[in-house]
């Protein structure tokens, strides 16, 4: 299991408990982040832990080459002086001194590998992170937004039962009534007027018709 399956896991078992309890999204969104720190936090110890364990491989390797070198140079001393049996048993403990060394080499490859799949993990955590922070931003100014929309909605169901909206909407009809019957009354008043002067004209044609059969017959 890879260091990032490892936080993930632990990471997921803390949202679930929220999720499961029914927190405040921002609530669960800021502990994931949290969580994710932690583990960047974990992530650089184990790298730096990692890293420090190569360096201590790596002088090992010196260490012992160094001590190769010197067996080598004691080996000459002896075969100077006469002395093959001294000679070849350093040359012995110069083959031990580069057998070490050789060992401790492939531990540091292998070291230096493993840091670098660490380096890759820990760089893959920091770009979750970033990410997440962004996502944060926009996840809570959406999470405003509806709670705003919420609120609006709210207030509006409030005021659409309230007693003073109903008591404008029955005035508003009364006044609406009162209109009305005022119209219909100046028609009916103009048509009472149309009335009279159709029958002022009516008698005014009768007078001079009655007039007019006055003068015929002479009368005054």
């Amino acid at each position: 299991m890879t260091l990032l399956d490892r936080l993930s896991r632990l990471i997921r078992a803390n949202l679930s408990d929220l999720l499961r309890r029914a927190e405040d999204p921002e609530k669960i969104i800021n502990q994931a982040l949290e969580d994710m720190k932690e583990a960047l936090r974990e992530a650089r110890e184990q790298v730096a832990a990692a890293m420090a364990e190569g360096k201590r491989l790596e002088r090992e390797v010196e260490s012992h080459l160094q001590e190769a070198t010197l067996w080598e140079e004691k080996a000459k001393e002896a075969l100077k002086a006469g002395r093959e049996d001294l000679a070849k048993e350093a040359l012995r403990r110069r083959k031990r001194a580069l057998d070490l060394a050789e060992g401790f080499k492939q531990q540091a490859e292998e070291q230096k590998a493993l840091i670098e799949r660490l380096m890759t993990q820990l760089k893959a955590l920091e770009a979750k992170i970033d990410e997440a922070e962004a996502r944060k931003k926009l996840l809570l100014a959406r999470k405003k937004g509806v709670e705003a929309a919420e609120a609006v909605r709210r207030m509006e169901s409030k005021l659409d039962a309230h007693p003073a909206l109903e008591a404008f909407e029955e005035m508003e009809a009364r006044i609406l009534s009162m209109e009305d019957r005022h119209e219909a009354l100046k028609e009916l008043d103009g048509q009472d007027l149309e009335k009279e002067l159709a029958a002022l004209s009516a008698e005014k044609e009768l007078e001079e018709e009655l007039s007019r059969l006055k003068k015929e017959l002479g009368q005054s």
